[in-house]
């Protein structure tokens, strides 16, 4: 069987976990998981109560030892040039518009299954963290700009569950909220100028050159409005988004604020773990016993230096 690790993030801001102890106490093998001393910390929980629920606590060295890491943020990790051909990662890892990253996973020859291709009968397993993104990403963003948005105009572009979140925050806070759909790109750009606040939640389209908004278009907006990408892709959807942190979120172009955090759910990380750790520990037990599902199977992208996702391949032209 095999052992998984847990390190703890060094990404910037990083506090999501993947597990806890109430969940871990439903698995059938907690006694191959190996968490990094401290790790419930930033939750309020004790390394005792890991040990309490049949896991191990010890150095962070000894994690990234083990035969899996799981690490949410996987893909932005600095330990994975330390990974070898006998291991595997579990977690985000983004690789498809990353070629450095892939590169260095081939040549590690690590299996990498990514959270990011897990879905059961097409719903993406973690659907509740990408609600939370756009709830997460318009909160901040308004704290940003110093403003509620009571009587404020927004929409949002998109109909996925980032886009729910984002609309739901909205909604409660006061503003008129439209949306906009991958057909209505062009009548966006007619209405642009009617609104406080543009939100993208669109996962951009990897064989798409062009953009929804262009640089050129943001002279048609509001003065003082904002523009917050939740889905971050540098110049994507938004041709002037380019990816900022928590500890800087933001910037100015043409006058227009633009908000591009990558990694929002982090900002409100203990409503992310809890509901992560429900979701998630059935397929840690998967991974220990190499046992998968289907919705594990599928979410291998690499393995053994070897691509297996297609969408990889057709986006970085290894085919």
């Amino acid at each position: 069987m095999k052992t998984i690790g847990f390190p703890i993030s060094h990404k910037e801001n990083e506090k999501r976990r993947v597990i806890i102890p109430s969940d871990i106490i439903k698995m059938k093998h907690p006694e191959r998981l190996y968490f990094e001393k401290g790790y419930g910390k930033v939750l309020g929980v004790d390394d005792c109560e890991y040990t309490s629920s049949g896991a191990n606590v010890v150095e962070r060295e000894d994690t990234l030892k083990c035969d899996v890491i799981c690490d949410p943020k996987i893909g932005d990790a600095e330990y994975l040039s330390l990974l070898n051909e006998h291991q595997s990662i579990f977690g985000w890892i983004h690789a498809t518009k990353n070629r450095e990253l892939t590169d260095l996973l081939l040549k590690k020859g690590v299996k990498c299954f990514a959270w990011e291709n897990m879905f059961y009968k097409g719903r993406h397993i973690f659907w509740q963290n990408n609600e939370l993104a756009g709830e997460a990403a318009v909160i901040h963003a308004l704290q940003c700009a110093g403003e509620l948005p009571y009587g404020l105009s927004a929409c949002v572009i998109g109909n996925g569950n980032t886009a729910r979140g984002a609309i739901k925050v909205l909604n409660s806070l006061g503003a008129t909220v439209v949306q906009y759909n991958r057909k209505q790109e062009s009548l966006l750009i007619d209405e642009l100028g009617l609104y406080d606040i543009v939100v993208n939640c669109v996962l951009w389209d990897i064989k798409r050159k062009d953009h929804i908004i262009n640089e050129k278009d943001l002279n048609k907006m509001k003065t003082g409005s904002i523009i917050i990408d939740v889905s971050c892709d540098n110049h994507g959807a938004i041709e002037t988004s380019v990816a900022t942190s928590i500890e800087n979120p933001t910037y100015y172009k043409e006058g227009i604020l633009h908000y591009v955090v990558d990694h929002t759910p982090s900002l409100f990380y203990k409503t992310f773990t809890k509901n992560n750790s429900k979701i998630i520990y059935p397929f840690l037990d998967e991974l220990i016993t190499d046992n998968y599902s289907e919705t594990l199977k599928d979410s291998l992208i690499i393995d053994s230096g070897e691509i297996i996702d297609k969408e990889i391949k057709i986006y970085q032209g290894r085919e």
